[in-house]
């Protein structure tokens, strides 16, 4: 083979292989403590446990099969504690305005952040649930652990959000109720 067609082949192979190291997987992301991105794969698919708006940006709350189900068993509000292996996705948008509803309807905008529960006893002994919170730049297409300096700040490891979550400890951690059917 002839030596420019081997140095062509060459520069090629390395432009491909540049290009996929700096692809982000967002399901090699961590926070501090070692809740992972990967640890909720599917979570898109989950099934619709609620909502939630806080000014302009609202939430789409997912569940796991294992969350949904103890929902369905009048968890928490029978005073039983969720399983473990019960994990929430919390999906926030910012608001637009519809283009198309005829009234004045807000719809999801650009993606903001996804944040993560884990139930898990054995990894996070004091309240029992790990969280994880992923902002989104809509200018790069990639995710980043949310720090100190986001809001809601997140501190240094997957514990961080038990202290917002200690006002619902009668509710096993959990502020989000599953809405009637």
């Amino acid at each position: 083979m002839p030596k420019d067609r081997i140095l062509m082949i060459a520069v090629l192979a390395a432009l491909c292989s540049a290009s996929t190291v700096s692809a982000q997987d967002k399901n090699d992301l961590k926070v501090p403590g070692g809740l992972a991105f990967n640890e909720f794969k599917g979570y898109e698919g989950w099934e619709f446990i609620s909502l939630s708006q806080s000014g302009d940006i609202f939430a789409a709350i997912l569940g796991n099969k294992e969350m949904i189900d103890a929902y369905k068993a009048g968890i928490p509000g029978n005073g039983k504690p969720f399983p473990d292996g019960a994990k929430m996705a919390k999906i926030h948008w910012t608001a637009k305005k519809s283009a198309t509803a005829p009234s004045p309807t807000n719809v999801p905008g650009a993606l903001h952040d996804v944040d993560f529960m884990v139930k898990d006893a054995k990894r996070f002994p004091e309240g029992g649930w790990g969280y994880a919170a992923f902002k989104y730049d809509g200018k790069t297409g990639k995710f980043t652990p949310q720090t100190k300096d986001d809001a809601p700040p997140q501190l240094n490891d997957a514990k961080c959000g038990l202290g917002c979550h200690t006002i619902v400890k009668k509710n096993d951690y959990v502020f989000t109720e599953y809405g009637k059917r």
